[in-house]
């Protein structure tokens, strides 16, 4: 399941990626599927393990175009061991909520793209992470949990303050708000629950399908209750 458009972040052959916070890898197995070079970059050390080992599955499945590679760094958003201009592309998905001092972590996307480099920000959207918050403390107060919820206003404001030049947007999971909500109510780690079983299996069999129906319903629910909404940024030149 992807947030980025990589018709607005196009990546191939040649192009340095790395996927800041890349959790299951998800933008980065596709990041490699397209031939660029990709790091995986992640501060949970088990996590990239996972992440590598797909890497070498997807290699030997025949999924790795000859040219591409892939390469797992365990690290700090907030002080990268990359150098500066490093990446032509960044991919930062569902990570800034996470983290208390945002704008280091965008500084850092702004010094570690090179002049030109396209980086993509997605974070949860305002009003459908309002909701989860309302519905359930535990949602957000968790360990490593959320610790802000963005407006556009505000993502975009702090982009343009660290010296990147902000362009297009959307939002993305319409169809995933209401299982959060679900979540929420009935409790965020229920999932046995057979509301929220309910609806994960429809999520599911959207994801493995892609049906036309379910397709056009998130299209109609994108711009109302997108969970995720995708800033793509620019590094002037």
């Amino acid at each position: 399941m992807l947030t980025v458009d990589f018709g607005k972040l196009p990546v191939g052959p040649g192009v340095r990626v790395l996927d800041l916070g890349c959790g299951g890898g998800r933008h980065a197995f596709e990041v490699l599927r397209r031939g660029a070079d990709v790091v995986a970059f992640d501060q949970d050390a088990a996590e990239l393990s996972s992440v590598a080992s797909m890497f070498a599955a997807m290699d030997k499945a025949g999924e790795v175009p000859p040219e591409a590679t892939a390469e797992t760094v365990t690290g700090d958003a907030l002080a990268m061991p990359f150098p500066d201009a490093s990446f032509d592309r960044v991919i930062a998905a569902e990570v800034l909520e996470h983290i208390p001092d945002d704008m280091a972590a965008m500084r850092e996307i702004h010094r570690v793209l090179k002049p030109g480099g396209l980086a993509a920000i997605t974070v949860p959207s305002f009003l459908p992470e309002r909701i989860c918050w309302a519905l359930s403390e535990a949602y957000h107060t968790a360990p490593g949990g959320h610790v802000r919820i963005y407006t556009l206003a505000e993502l975009t404001a702090k982009l343009k303050a660290t010296g990147l030049e902000v362009g297009p947007h959307h939002h993305a999971h319409g169809l995933h708000s209401p299982y959060w909500w679900i979540k929420c109510a009935v409790g965020v780690n229920d999932d046995d629950h057979p509301l929220a079983k309910a609806y994960h299996e429809l999520l599911v069999w959207d994801i493995m399908k892609r049906p036309a129906a379910t397709r056009l319903a998130e299209a109609v629910l994108n711009p109302l209750i997108g969970k995720s909404v995708v800033v793509y940024v620019r590094k002037p030149a």
